[in-house]
């Protein structure tokens, strides 16, 4: 994309290692994307437009696709407008490709499907697009049918234009028109026919407009009223319906075609919905937020606006040679050099250094940051992924306007680590190094986290995956300049959790201890249960979910009191209360694991747990770690608190043959279950889904030519094991599976719940404590 666009002069590769977004050494050398990177151009170039047209701009953010970097994707796509959906068509749709579709599904971000890999053996369109619509569950209509000579790939065909595209090596494109293909393949010429009018069918049945051209004009229907068609059903974010493109990047074949569907299909910034806030308990829209505030403002500055910009951090990195930058989007207004900003999740004021416009690894600064635009500034000490900033007229006091203190937007769910690698530093110096390289670095990726055992002086470092922990050390030795040798790496394990198996009786804390020289005193009141589904229910209104808890904090204040009259502020007692929770949670007292499933109803009481100017913030989270602590602590005296072990989805492809022993190795052996076993390539319809007879896909070359590369061998009838079992029987499973299969298998891992450790697996767990 960036060469086609004029941006870069050479073509990189990601085998060779030498591609612009992928600029870590890491990244380099393993072949892979491990963290997102932005980078702007034009498209299309402006020597391609006419006179009087000016190119789009297009932000790119690529994101990895491996499932250990789930939050790296989740992470980027709230700032999204639109996405492209990159399938193998080797493997089809993936596990993890149904998580991050899910995600996009809930920023209701509007998506095209490019088919990759179409050069390669065992490729296939057909079984890609009936894959997308059954597991997806979007209508794929196809803009796009793969270019086939005999066997191999050698270009896309424009079903809608009606005409070929066949490219050289370095990707230059020409235009071959269907009278040309009919005279060297008619029967690609009458599927060109078919597919552009089973196109143009799918769309009068669900766009009225489109309907009436189609009744008037049947097959005559014009190509710009096909793509403004499209571009309804696609602009509301709901994936009903996704726009297929094929090609092979490697070989250079279909991406400026993809980048012309780029612009006419997927939404700029005023197309999308309008940003959704959350002030204190309230979800609104943010021109309602504002109109609010307008009409209570009064006198000469009535008509000033209350906000200047709004904007969102979606990600924190730390750079040799700038330190920490911090990645936002603007939502709203303009954000300029050198701004005061509210941080509305640490409830203060931090000023940029400078605001730096980012092409992957190059950087440039610039004034200012304008309604859509992504950037990163500089001079922010404490600004994390998922923080809301936001400037507001004048010269900024000690705090916000009190009516957009708390406004926020809704940030990421940090998902449980699943995996960890305990750390032994030899020395004090070596310890406190590692220490300031893990804050550091947890700023950055927050799916990283680490805690200290006070015990054994062990660094326990958690994170999503085997992948994701070696990436982690890799920047501890490279980035942060840890010796290797000042310290003893242990083994990447599994990460467990602990949960509460029954409720817990009301627990009272007093604290009352010194806190740097400073006496002071503070209590609340602790009640603990295990999560249930009816516990979600009040999130929003009156509770907080953070690694797997939802934690409720009440203020029950005397009938007719005003929080404006209150000796504190209720949403930093909240926050303080809720801090302590987060702390008291973060251990175990069975396995000194992160305790999950857990409901905490915290009371702070006006009258009993409040003690004037002796109750300082610092007493106040002290009191609720020490309660959230305390509970739990009965409860495992009575035998309550269970084990959680992170769980797998499993999807294992192989021999028919060989998937009976599969089988009975997963659950028996493995401790695993078995839910479904099918043929991959059945064409059935989803419960509730999409008719897979109604979606159109052309043949495949191989259903009627035999390939030039041989003779047809005896065919191996393949099945689809689907299932779950333990992370940790599964991080070396594939090893095993090529003992079983002769190496004709692949193994899918996708992200699985924790469960419930009992019976034998319980017993040999606490055994080996």
């Amino acid at each position: 994309m960036l060469y086609h666009s004029g941006l870069i002069r050479h073509l990189g590769n990601v085998d060779h290692g030498d591609t612009t977004t992928d600029f870590l050494p890491l990244e380099r050398e393993r072949g892979i994307t491990i963290q997102s990177a932005a980078i702007t151009f034009l498209w299309p170039p402006r020597t391609a437009c006419s006179p009087g047209v000016e190119p789009k701009t297009v932000n790119l953010i690529d994101t990895p696709g491996h499932q250990d970097f789930r939050y790296e994707v989740d992470r980027c796509l709230p700032i999204l407008d639109g996405a492209v959906c990159i399938l193998d068509s080797v493997k089809g749709v993936e596990t993890h490709t149904e998580r991050v579709w899910k995600s996009a599904q809930l920023s209701k971000i509007p998506r095209l499907i490019y088919i990759n890999k179409l050069d390669r053996d065992g490729a296939s369109f057909r079984r890609s697009v009936l894959e997308a619509a059954s597991r997806l569950q979007t209508f794929p209509l196809v803009c796009q049918i793969p270019w086939w000579n005999k066997d191999q790939f050698v270009g896309v065909i424009d079903v809608i234009n009606q005409v070929g595209f066949r490219f050289s090596s370095t990707g230059a494109l020409s235009q071959v028109s269907a009278e040309s293909i009919a005279k060297e393949n008619p029967s690609l010429r009458k599927e060109m026919e078919h597919a552009r009018l089973s196109l143009v069918e799918t769309l009068s049945e669900h766009d009225d407009t489109l309907m009436d051209e189609f009744l008037e004009l049947e097959a005559g229907v014009p190509s710009a009223s096909i793509k403004q068609a499209i571009r309804r059903l696609v602009l509301d974010g709901e994936a009903r319906f996704a726009p297929v493109f094929a090609g092979s990047s490697l070989r250079n074949i279909g991406v400026q075609p993809l980048l012309d569907a780029v612009v006419d299909y997927l939404p700029n910034p005023s197309d999308r919905p309008e940003l959704e806030v959350i002030s204190g308990s309230k979800v609104c829209t943010l021109s309602q937020l504002l109109e609010q505030s307008l009409q209570k403002k009064k006198g000469h500055h009535h008509n000033q606006p209350p906000i200047v910009s709004l904007a969102h951090v979606f990600k924190v990195v730390d750079d040799p040679r700038r330190g920490m930058m911090s990645f936002a989007r603007v939502y709203h207004g303009a954000l300029g050099r050198h701004s005061h900003m509210w941080n509305s999740n640490i409830h203060s004021y931090e000023k940029t250094q400078s605001i730096i416009h980012v092409s992957a690894n190059d950087y440039q600064e610039i004034q200012h940051l304008s309604t859509g635009q992504i950037g990163a500034m500089t001079g922010l000490k404490s600004a994390r992924t998922g923080d809301t900033l936001l400037t507001f007229p004048g010269h900024p006091g000690q705090t916000a306007p009190e009516a957009f203190r708390s406004v926020r937007i809704k940030a990421l769910k940090t998902p449980p680590a699943v995996a960890f690698i305990a750390i032994e530093p030899y020395t004090k110096t070596a310890e406190d190094k590692l220490e300031d390289a893990l804050i550091r670095l947890t700023r950055e990726d927050p799916s990283i986290r680490w805690s200290k055992d006070e015990k054994t002086g062990q660094l326990i470092v958690s994170g999503m995956g085997l992948l994701h922990l070696e990436v982690a050390k890799d920047r501890l030795l490279t980035h942060y300049k840890i010796d290797k040798d000042s310290v003893l790496w242990g083994d990447i394990e599994v990460e467990y959790s602990e949960c509460l198996l029954a409720s817990t009786a009301p627990h009272r804390n007093v604290y009352d201890r010194s806190l740097r020289d400073k006496n002071g005193k503070a209590a609340c009141t602790v009640s603990l249960d295990p999560l249930e589904a009816h516990h979600h229910d009040t999130i929003l209104e009156s509770s907080v979910e953070r690694d797997g808890n939802v934690i409720h904090i009440a203020i029950p204040l005397p009938a007719g009191t005003e929080t404006s009259r209150l000796p504190f502020d209720p949403e930093m007692v909240r926050q303080q209360l809720l801090n302590g929770a987060i702390a008291g949670l973060a251990r175990g007292p069975r396995r000194n694991a992160p305790v999950r499933r857990c409901h905490v109803d915290i009371t702070f009481d006006l009258e009993t747990d409040f003690f004037g100017t002796a109750t300082t913030g610092g007493h106040i989270t002290n009191a609720a770690l020490h309660a959230v602590r305390g509970a739990l602590k009965e409860a495992h005296e009575k035998g309550n608190i269970g084990v959680l072990e992170p769980f797998s989805r499993v999807q294992i492809h192989c021999p028919e043959e060989a998937s009976n022993t599969i089988q009975h190795d997963l659950v028996s052996a493995r401790g695993g279950q078995v839910t479904e076993v099918r043929k991959p390539e059945e064409d059935e319809m989803v419960d509730g889904g999409i008719d897979l007879s109604k979606v159109y896909v052309p043949p495949d070359p191989y259903d009627s030519v035999q390939s030039l590369r041989g003779s047809k061998k005896k065919t191996v009838r393949m099945l689809q094991i689907i299932g779950k079992a333990p992370l940790k029987e599964m991080m070396k499973y594939d090893n095993q599976l090529r003992s079983m299969t002769g190496g004709r298998h692949s193994l899918q891992l996708g992200p699985g719940p924790f469960e419930l450790v009992t019976g034998p697996r319980e017993k040999a767990l606490d055994a080996g404590l």
